[in-house]
């Protein structure tokens, strides 16, 4: 499978098996242990046939084509460590990327996903994560995943059909969902947002379940309808390159002096600030954080509701709360 000599597929074999056992003892999957067989079987190397590492020179490629039987050992046990891989690149700036698998077992194992579940990935990537999701469903008709680049798509479509998957991959905007799809029981993103796209909620059932990067977070909504949804952020942090066509949600240019130390080396301070987006100077935001006692993501949420979205701290209709586009 995948036209590679049996030496290097043993290795692959090997190290698929070290990255499961190392994802379980950081109990990423706890939650839903069914994604571990999913990890197990889906050869992440099919999906990676070559990616970048920073080096002395700025980026270097490694594929596993080479020649070179060491390059290609080093290939095959970069494309099973637990860490993102640059996939690619466009005038020195990265487009694209395959997610810290651990990261990605959290993201799934959050997304609740049940049998017979129709799923909408945005931001297909390699075709990785939409190889784990066909693989837990059995179905590969149950899955879509969307990204807006011609290439992408194109090569996720190759990297699964080696991998032995058909799921439907579209080439298009993931903010605006896929219509002709819907309706959907999960959706998730593999991408940085500035907001919910309102067009994932009228695409969703009532009930359904939405696991999407926003401001360095996991934030996870249940869907009411299809205007109207809520729900918190994941505990811990997560950097996803932009929808591209998207803005940026990360404050540019923000001043954090005169601030204490403390304050200024805090995630948690400066999720805060890029969460609100603006709203509130750094002072404000500092007073607020440390009078809270440093509030973490896991009490921040969001909540949608027709044209307006806002986040909030603890309590969606508490003291705290800021708008959203």
């Amino acid at each position: 499978m995948g036209g590679y000599d049996t030496e290097t597929e043993a290795l692959a074999d090997a190290a698929r098996a070290e990255l499961v056992r190392e994802i379980d003892a950081d109990g990423a999957w706890a939650d839903d242990p069914v994604w571990r067989e999913a990890f197990a079987t889906v050869p992440r190397h099919l999906f990676v046939p070559y990616y970048y590492v920073t080096g002395a020179r700025g980026y270097e490629r490694r594929w596993g084509q080479s020649p070179d039987r060491r390059d290609r050992e080093r290939w095959v046990r970069g494309a099973y460590a637990d860490v993102p891989l640059a996939t690619r690149l466009r005038d020195g700036e990265l487009l694209s990327s395959s997610s810290q698998p651990s990261l990605m077992a959290r993201m799934l194992a959050a997304l609740r996903v049940e049998d017979g579940d129709r799923v909408l990935e945005v931001g297909a990537g390699t075709g990785y994560n939409a190889a784990l999701l066909a693989h837990r469903l059995g179905a590969d008709d149950l899955v879509t995943t969307i990204d807006l680049e011609p290439e992408i798509t194109e090569s996720a479509r190759q990297h699964l059909a080696a991998a032995g998957h058909h799921p439907l991959v579209v080439t298009g905007d993931g903010a605006r969902g896929v219509p002709e799809r819907a309706p959907f029981d999960r959706i998730i993103a593999t991408c940085e947002l500035p907001t919910v796209p309102r067009a994932w909620l009228a695409q969703s059932r009532p009930g359904a379940r939405v696991l999407t990067p926003l401001a360095t977070g996991l934030l996870t909504l249940t869907v009411r309808d299809a205007e109207h949804a809520e729900g918190p952020f994941l505990p811990g942090a997560a950097y996803f390159v932009p929808l591209r066509g998207g803005r940026r949600t990360r404050p540019e240019g923000v001043s954090l002096a005169g601030l204490p130390g403390r304050a200024r080396e805090q995630e948690s301070f400066r999720f805060l600030l890029t969460l609100t987006g603006g709203a509130l100077d750094p002072r404000e935001a500092y007073a607020l954080w440390d009078r809270e006692g440093e509030p973490g993501r896991g009490r921040y949420g969001v909540t949608v509701a027709g044209e307006h979205a806002w986040a909030w701290l603890d309590d969606p209709r508490g003291p705290y709360a800021w708008p959203l586009p």
